[in-house]
């Protein structure tokens, strides 16, 4: 089912969370910012709006770095009820798309509570202060993959970041999978 997150709640303070990478090893999301900033993308594994756009998060990642921006991706779905999002799958996933960035597992979900991420992708992107300027789409991708030369909308608002420390005022909401969260116990 497709899910809107709300729109950008500017100045809202990045939250940091310490959580377990691909590479097995624990990783501060704040740890991953760039001088400029840093973009937190909740993504996953089997969701057709992430499998359409994956190579440009990955493009973009890369890109960002150029300008200071640091890049790190959060998979908080519920692997037991959706294998695909296991986290060994996450690692084949890393892997076959080349990752620039840290992919973290939110095995309890408490860090996509934390920051309200709806869907997957959903971006977060925070100026070097650490406050939220972006919470928008990647680009006009749906579930299908979009033209290469579509308006890159996250890496737009990202480099205004970096050289202003604003995001853009008008933005248009990422949309995606539904988070898929565990039932309550």
């Amino acid at each position: 089912m497709a899910a809107i997150p709300p729109v950008c709640d500017f100045g809202w303070k990045a939250i940091d969370a310490r959580l377990t990478g691909i590479d097995g090893e624990t990783h501060s999301i704040l740890a991953q910012a760039g001088r400029r900033g840093l973009v937190v993308a909740f993504i996953c594994n089997h969701c057709p709006y992430v499998k359409a756009v994956i190579k440009r998060i990955v493009r973009d990642a890369r890109d960002l770095k150029d300008f200071g921006i640091g890049f790190v991706a959060v998979n908080a779905n519920d692997a037991a009820a959706y294998p695909a999002d296991s986290f060994e799958n996450m690692q084949r996933f890393t892997r076959e798309h080349d990752f620039p960035f840290h992919y973290l597992h939110d095995a309890d979900q408490t860090v996509a509570r934390a920051y309200g991420a709806v869907c997957t992708p959903d971006f977060f992107g925070f100026n070097s202060a650490g406050e939220l300027q972006y919470r928008g789409r990647l680009d006009a991708s749906r579930k299908e993959e979009g033209d290469m030369d579509l308006r890159r909308d996250l890496f737009e608002a990202m480099k205004q970041i970096a050289n202003s420390g604003q995001g853009p005022r008008e933005q248009v909401a990422s949309i995606g999978c539904s988070i898929k969260w565990r039932e309550p116990a």
